[in-house]
């Protein structure tokens, strides 16, 4: 099981070298990839109020700062040798799709094939509203996108027309290192496993305070419908998310434990909202919890 850490987007700050030292601490601890979360734009919470969000406030508002993942991996690429970037997950529908196949396949590039692309659709109807994308399609579009990405990042010229895409005799270049680029979907709604069971290379369960034992039942469906769609379950790959909050090194190791048992080929920390205030206190805390998880 590889192991990673959710970047804590809200809570690094803007110092370049702070988060150049963060990444290659990470890196340098043995760490295998790096998550980044994605917002384009915040809003303020009154925007969202009486709206089904899924959730009884906004996890994310105006005042929650975020780094671009493509600019920041353009970065990131730069300042480390080995370590895995992936998005946790990108919101593909409130962008162009060719344009995302090219800002990710020059990351891919540029990091030397270390490029793991997560996506989902998400619930911020006040961003896709201000990036001029439609909310109410996004879950009917994210298919059709996953396919044309694959298709630039595999032809240097493609021919392709279907219900919200028309290229025609057009292509990027250069093509990124892996091809295609690994995409792996996040979410937990019926349609969303079987997005995932249909397309893609792996999967983000939902939450990251779920106890893995909680999802056995969701993790049966989606490999059921692997079957179906003649795909191999043993194929997907199954990012565990956990949250430092959830306890200490018995229970971070417990928790580990309960992932490798269900499966996952990867598991990540998250630090956000932990009370911790620089940069070098979320790196010690992440330190500390490999120990706990690892035994090393």
């Amino acid at each position: 099981m590889k192991l990673g850490v959710i970047f804590p987007q809200t809570e690094i700050g803007t110092d370049p070298i702070a988060i150049r030292d963060y990444a290659q601490g990470i890196e340098g601890a043995g760490f295998d990839h790096l998550i980044v979360y994605d917002h384009v734009l915040g809003a303020v919470p009154a925007r969202f109020a009486g709206a089904q969000i899924g959730f009884q406030q906004p996890p994310y508002t105006d005042r929650s700062p975020f780094h671009e993942v493509f600019v920041l991996f353009g970065y990131l690429a730069a300042a480390t040798q080995r370590l895995e970037l992936a998005t946790g997950v990108l919101v593909l529908p409130q962008r162009q799709t060719a344009l995302v196949a090219k800002q990710a396949a020059a990351v891919d590039i540029l990091s030397g094939g270390r490029l793991r692309l997560g996506v989902g659709v998400d619930w911020n109807f006040v961003e896709y509203e201000a990036l001029n994308e439609s909310y109410r399609t996004r879950g009917q579009r994210v298919d059709e996108q996953i396919t044309v990405m694959r298709k630039l990042w595999t032809e240097p010229v493609l021919s392709f027309d279907g219900k919200w895409h028309h290229v025609e005799g057009a292509g990027i270049n250069p093509l990124p290192v892996q091809r295609p680029i690994p995409i792996w979907i996040g979410g937990a709604a019926e349609r969303v496993l079987k997005r995932t069971a249909e397309l893609a290379d792996g999967w983000f369960p939902p939450g990251d305070t779920n106890r893995p034992d909680a999802l056995r039942t969701m993790f049966e469906r989606v490999h059921a419908l692997m079957r179906e769609a003649g795909r191999d379950p043993a194929r997907l790959g199954i990012e565990g998310r956990m949250r430092l909050t959830i306890g200490a090194a018995r229970e971070w190791a417990d928790r580990a434990d309960e992932w490798r048992a269900v499966g996952a080929t990867h598991l990540s920390v998250d630090t956000m909202n932990a009370g911790l205030s620089s940069p070098q206190q979320q790196l010690d805390a992440v330190l500390r919890w490999k120990e706990a998880v690892t035994g090393r």
